[in-house]
């Protein structure tokens, strides 16, 4: 996930018109051409390394994907879901939002803005009900905030997609607005993905390891 922060970045800085995280949507940055664009907002789209940003989302929905088939594996082996249609529903939501940011970086907005535009929706509206749905289906040894953040997390990114396509940006901008309903996700896969590493379990301890953890008196009697 870390890497799409890295590479937005990047791709943002190469415009000779400067990007805005106001005024440009987060597709731009993946436009493969140069040209005015009407909707849903005005603005001139330019991206020099456009082919670099669509690679972030292919990788970005890659490694999601993984990420929620790796932080599974049932509550005796680790795993951050307990069982029940809420878990299961919520990470077939997250896998789909993975293929989501693989499907619009194969397909930018202005090549084919029908397959970005099911791409962005498995992102934003399937991905932050499954953030919902997340908050339920997590673990029990997933302390009680963090599962009520992931569901409060996925509230404002549900609400805020809601008024990013009725046009309502309180301010935010266009560009502020789909980040509000897009970045809670990736915050919150970045959180799980960390979560699920430092959480598992070791590996059953060989006999030679638990002779070696013996209490000394022990091995003397």
């Amino acid at each position: 996930m870390v890497q799409f922060f890295v590479v937005h970045g990047v791709v943002e800085s190469a415009w000779a018109r400067p990007y805005s995280w106001a005024r440009n949507n987060i597709s731009d940055l993946g436009n493969a051409s140069c040209a005015w664009q009407a909707e849903p907002e005005p603005r001139y789209v330019c991206s020099p390394e456009h082919g670099l940003m669509n690679g972030s989302f292919v990788a970005l929905g890659v490694l999601l994907v993984v990420g929620v088939v790796l932080t599974g594996g049932g509550l005796r082996r680790g795993g951050l879901w307990r069982g029940g249609s809420a878990a299961f529903l919520g990470r077939l939501l997250l896998g789909g939002a993975g293929a989501g940011f693989v499907l619009a970086g194969l397909a930018p907005a202005d090549v084919d803005e029908n397959l970005h535009v099911l791409g962005a929706l498995l992102v934003m509206g399937g991905g932050n009900v499954g953030l919902v749905l997340a908050g339920a289906g997590l673990a029990d040894r997933v302390r009680p905030p963090l599962r009520w953040a992931t569901v409060v997390l996925g509230v404002v990114a549900v609400t805020a997609l809601g008024l990013f396509l009725s046009r309502h940006y309180l301010g935010l901008g266009m560009g502020g607005m789909e980040r509000v309903a897009a970045f809670p996700l990736l915050l919150w896969a970045l959180a799980a993905g960390v979560l699920g590493l430092v959480g598992r379990p070791a590996g059953p301890a060989s006999p030679q390891r638990l002779r070696q953890r013996a209490p000394v008196a022990a091995r003397v009697t």
